[in-house]
């Protein structure tokens, strides 16, 4: 009785796990993060793509500092495939916080910073983001593929 209460959980247990709709897949995830990575992307602004500033700034990346102190990223990268390249200018980014980096017009706050683009920068079907250091080593980098463009966002 024991045993088939057992075996009917993990057959329960088994099917809800695989009734989660799956997510866009980022090809780096989670294990060997740094200490400032690439926590998220929402690469599909709500909407038509029709280029209002707005609908720019609705496409994000979210670079989070998971250290217990605050890292300057002054000249530090961050990248498209497309070679489309966002340059920090005076930023350090504070311990355990994150900062957003949209992709259209803005004023730059603590929390959030603008590319200043005047269109999209990360693509609907699939993209990859590379974060990289003053020194232009590589410190976090996320892809994604969503060719049906079910989607809107990825965390890495």
């Amino acid at each position: 009785m024991l045993r088939n209460l057992l075996t009917a959980a993990m057959i329960i247990g088994l099917c809800s796990i695989a009734a989660v709709p799956a997510a866009a897949s980022p090809a780096h995830h989670g294990a060997a993060k740094g200490r400032v990575f690439i926590h998220r992307i929402f690469y599909n602004s709500p909407g038509p793509d029709h280029g209002s500033n707005s609908s720019l700034n609705a496409e994000w990346v979210d670079l989070r500092n998971s250290s217990g102190h605050p890292i300057t990223l002054t000249r530090w990268t961050l990248r498209d495939k497309a070679g489309h390249v966002y340059k920090f200018k005076g930023f350090r980014l504070r311990a355990h916080q994150d900062v957003r980096i949209h992709t259209g017009r803005g004023s730059d706050t603590r929390a959030n910073r603008y590319w200043n683009h005047g269109w999209y920068i990360w693509n609907n079907d699939g993209d990859t983001a590379v974060l990289k250091s003053a020194s232009g080593s590589v410190k976090s980098r996320c892809s994604y593929s969503d060719p049906n463009e079910q989607r809107a966002s990825v965390i890495c």
